[in-house]
């Protein structure tokens, strides 16, 4: 039996929704509860044990990885999670294949809808993929953000579309826009006053947090910038299915493609940490060159490792070492204001924040909460139901 479908959406067959069901819950259960386990062992067993035997105190995350790699309940957890990752993607991967044409035929239709919703979409043949796109599997994903099967296919963007859909088990909201819609009505409601009218969105993906800036300010026109075009041609068709219109451009963030002083907001979300330091450094120096005097750049990332716990420290840079992500501790190592001031914002200029979902907690809740003092702890820029809370850092050029 297969559900029925609907444009740009996948349809597994019962088969094929149970491994999915399946993947997902054992990601949850990782996550979630396997975490847990290791956590309270850490607490209860490791770090005393290693506390009693060792004149040396842990001094990072880097030392309590050193320390954790030796125990059973990590290599446990390691082992199952990136099990579940692999499995999220081939679960995702069976219906999408047999879909091929049909998901391609679609997504030319639908971003019909984005350019009559007022949008899209710009490809650039003739622009260079940096290797830490091209090279690597990003996540685990087979072929990484520019799989590609055929001439104007959509694969890379429907697999990393119908993948966070196992992959976040609902964390993200029920469109997996809730970072978006997060950042966007944090500004809106925080700066009342400012009122952009060209955000960018600089390594969109397929546009689940650029959508919520379009539809958080409509006045504004909104931009979405990513290197890779396989991704940009599922994003149109997205905001197409979705009315929403957003101009897409494949282009790379190193190098915007925008005059000096033209842009209200640079944005991006969980991208720095994709980058190589140098071009972290080269994206944020070009957001300043692009925005204009009183303009805003906000980039939604993973927490600083200064600020974070040992325990959360380690945690949090997993990835690096285990899910195909080599400059994520890079980037959570560096001192962020001290970022923002190397890019020509000034020490005084660097605004950081932690948020609770807006899709989750409601307008009034999160009205409440934006000006509570920011939050580090085990909920900081981690999926747990029980409360998580988004990190952004960036920057307001001065007048």
């Amino acid at each position: 039996m297969t559900q029925e479908r609907q444009p740009l959406e996948l349809a597994p067959n019962r088969d094929e929704q149970s491994r999915q069901s399946f993947a997902s819950s054992l990601r949850r259960h990782v996550l979630i509860d396997i975490a847990g386990d290791m956590r309270r062992q850490f607490d209860d067993v490791i770090q005393p044990r290693h506390e009693s035997a060792s004149d040396a105190p842990l001094a990072d995350g880097q030392d309590v990885h050193e320390l954790m790699k030796k125990e059973p309940v990590f290599k446990f957890y390691s082992a199952i999670r990136m099990k579940a990752q692999d499995m999220t993607f081939a679960a995702a991967r069976e219906p999408l294949e047999r879909d091929v044409d049909v998901l391609r035929d679609d997504a030319t239709k639908l971003q019909q809808g984005n350019v009559a919703a007022g949008g899209s979409l710009a490809l650039n043949e003739e622009l260079e993929v940096p290797r830490n796109v091209s090279s690597i599997d990003v996540h685990r994903a087979p072929g990484g953000y520019t799989l590609e099967l055929d001439e104007d296919d959509v694969t890379a963007g429907a697999l990393y579309d119908n993948a966070i859909e196992i992959f976040a088990f609902k964390q993200f909201g029920e469109d997996k826009n809730d970072i978006g819609m997060t950042m966007a009505n944090y500004v809106r409601l925080k700066y009342p006053d400012f009122k952009p009218s060209l955000i960018v969105d600089c390594g969109c993906t397929v546009g689940h947090n650029t959508l919520p800036w379009a539809q958080t300010f409509p006045d504004a026109e909104v931009h979405g910038v990513d290197v890779s075009g396989q991704l940009l041609r599922y994003a149109s068709a997205r905001a197409g299915q979705r009315d929403v219109g957003v101009h897409f451009k494949q282009m790379n963030a190193t190098a915007l493609d925008y005059a000096d002083n033209s842009v209200d907001v640079v944005f991006s979300s969980m991208f720095l940490h994709e980058l190589p330091l140098k071009d972290i450094r080269a994206f944020l120096a070009e957001a300043y060159r692009v925005l204009k005097p009183g303009g805003l750049l906000l980039n939604m990332e993973l927490p600083p490792n200064s600020a974070m716990g040992l325990y959360e420290s380690f945690y949090l840079d997993w990835d690096s070492f285990y899910n195909n992500e080599p400059y994520y501790k890079t980037f959570r190592d560096q001192d962020y204001p001290g970022l923002i001031d190397e890019a020509g914002f000034g020490a005084d200029a660097f605004l950081e924040v932690t948020l609770p979902r807006y899709t989750f907690v409601g307008e009034s809740a999160f009205a409440a909460d934006i000006d509570a003092p920011t939050v580090f702890n085990s909920q900081t820029g981690r999926m747990d139901p029980k409360g998580t809370r988004w990190y952004a850092f960036g920057g307001w050029k001065n007048t």
